[in-house]
């Protein structure tokens, strides 16, 4: 019998993302507490760009952001804001966000040690490129691995692709 296997990714899907950004400011041009402080939230090349005339506000239009990710089924962990703190920039505040692709070789790494601390004997992993195939003749022992990271505090987002 072959062994089957699983690939453990880090992936954004863009086009959710997008569909939460237009949510988000379109609930924002729309909203009484953003009237008149020119708050926005749009792309800026790879960046997304938060603005408002205050910090607060700037905070706000990501609370509304990150509401319409949860809903499009996007982790939060795969946007990064920096220390999340605004900027302020001429009378504006600005905050910029990046979205976090791909398994830094580090969380590979951690994502190894994990499976092997948990001592599932016939589970294998490797490490290519910028994800992790989890492989065993079990199928069984591969869901044990899938809830095991599923459960994990990881500070990273984490899907599962291939599982064959």
């Amino acid at each position: 019998m072959a062994d089957s296997s699983f690939d453990v990714v880090s992936k954004v899907d863009r086009q959710e993302v997008d569909n939460a950004l237009n949510q988000a400011g379109k609930e924002i041009s729309q909203r009484y507490d953003f009237k008149n402080v020119g708050a926005s939230i749009s792309w800026s090349g790879e960046a997304i760009v938060m603005v408002a005339n205050s910090a607060d506000r700037v905070l706000a239009i990501l609370d509304v952001f990150q509401s319409k990710l949860i809903r499009r089924g996007v982790s939060l962990k795969a946007i990064d804001t920096g220390d999340g703190e605004p900027k302020p920039s001429g009378k504006e505040y600005r905050l910029g966000a990046t979205l976090k692709e791909g398994l830094s070789s580090e969380n590979a790494k951690q994502i190894t040690k994990l499976i092997r601390d948990e001592g599932i004997k016939s589970v294998k992993t490797q490490i290519t490129g910028d994800e992790v195939r989890v492989s065993s003749k079990s199928r069984d022992d591969l869901q044990a691995v899938i809830a095991l990271l599923k459960g994990a505090d990881l500070d990273f987002a984490v899907q599962f692709a291939n599982y064959r």
